[in-house]
């Protein structure tokens, strides 16, 4: 502690002289309940914050120190004050609320974060509040309540199906619809199964686990099956939207990007008055096979104008899954991005430089010609 403070004291007298930006330290009252669920397991979370503004950060007697110059100390401020409101309010502070406090601060976003927390969707079957954790899972919610047909593309663990499974459990509890119908491509990961044990539905409940289980989560299995029994809810295969008129439903299309454009467009086709439809899926992870355009991609490009349509992209700021996922997703981009660059290298034809014959000639006075063949190039005279 002494020689941090001697440390601060020794620059500060520096600023005038060798330009040393200025050391300060501010306390911050921490309410004693609230210590454990803000510093994390092993105080990790103020760790993170000291590592990432490279601040000092020091606790005693309910109180909380910052040291540092004084940029990164105003940012450590307002990260703490952030998770202690968030704390407050009854939410569990977890690592993804550190990183994503951390990066608003550094975009002078950091009291939007409050503003997020106040969004409550729904409750969980055990009293968990469902809310937006992002600015841009707000934005997808917010979407929803304004338009028809909302899209809804991003990378795993951005919350698309839980976020739309919540609002239309709301908006069906709210008579706002009278039934839910939520499917998604039967389509194998990679993976040829075989033959599949049971009835028709056996067969295709592996599918659909992914909606069963979320709706298992918020709503409760007794009630989602009296519900299902009663019609009010449905969990099917997109084959089976063919030919039928949904109204006053909302429908959620899950794994879009596994649809075909023929798919596609049929089940837009399919939906009547009084229904809202919220599609969601992740263009990196695509089962289908590689010569088949996903039909998510082609409705991107020719509804992007309609109006009541909303395209919303999602991206790895968004993930609110274990924090390794992020790092995983962004990894796999970066990749991604490094063999485009790479193929777009080798395939590469040079513009400019090469001779040419004159204007209309051929033969011995026409000059010399360069054909680029396989990469190389190839003089013919």
């Amino acid at each position: 502690m002494a020689s941090v403070l001697a440390l601060a004291q020794n620059i500060g007298e520096q600023e005038g002289t060798d330009g040393f930006m200025s050391i300060v330290e501010t306390i911050l009252d921490i309410p004693m309940e609230h210590e454990k669920n803000i510093y994390g397991p092993f105080d990790s979370f103020v760790k993170k914050v000291e590592r990432t503004l490279n601040v000092t950060m020091i606790s005693r007697d309910g109180e909380l120190k910052l040291i540092g110059p004084e940029p990164m100390v105003q940012k450590a401020k307002s990260v703490c004050h952030n998770l202690i409101e968030l704390s407050k309010r009854g939410n569990t502070i977890t690592e993804q609320n550190v990183d994503y406090a951390l990066s608003l601060v550094f975009q002078e976003k950091d009291g939007e974060l409050l503003e997020i927390d106040k969004d409550i969707i729904c409750r969980t079957i055990n009293g968990k509040p469902v809310k937006p954790k992002t600015i841009g899972q707000k934005e997808y919610v917010d979407a929803i309540r304004r338009r028809m047909i909302v899209f809804g593309l991003g990378p795993a663990g951005t919350g698309k199906t839980y976020l739309a499974m919540a609002m239309a459990i709301q908006a069906f509890k709210d008579n706002e619809v009278n039934r839910i119908i939520l499917t998604r491509p039967a389509i194998e990961a990679g993976e040829k199964l075989g033959f599949l044990p049971g009835d028709l539905q056996s067969k295709i409940d592996p599918y659909l686990r992914p909606l069963y289980d979320a709706l298992y989560q918020i709503m409760g299995a007794d009630t989602y099956l009296h519900n299902a029994e009663k019609g009010l809810i449905e969990v099917a295969p997109l084959a089976y939207m063919r030919g039928r008129t949904l109204d006053n439903a909302f429908i959620i299309l899950d794994e879009a990007q596994n649809t075909t454009p023929a798919q596609m467009k049929m089940f837009l086709t399919r939906i009547g008055f009084g229904s809202k439809v919220v599609v969601t899926g992740d263009m990196t992870q695509r089962d289908l096979p590689g010569d088949v355009t996903s039909g998510l991609e082609v409705a991107f490009k020719v509804l992007k104008d309609i109006e009541d349509i909303a395209m919303v992209r999602l991206s790895s700021l968004d993930i609110v899954r274990h924090p390794l996922v992020q790092k995983i997703v962004n990894a796999y981009e970066e990749y991604d991005a490094r063999m485009e660059r790479r193929k777009k290298t080798a395939d590469g034809r040079p513009t400019g430089g090469q001779a040419g014959p004159p204007q209309g000639g051929h033969g011995p006075g026409a000059g010399v010609r360069y054909r680029l063949e396989h990469g190389k190039k190839e003089k013919r005279t």
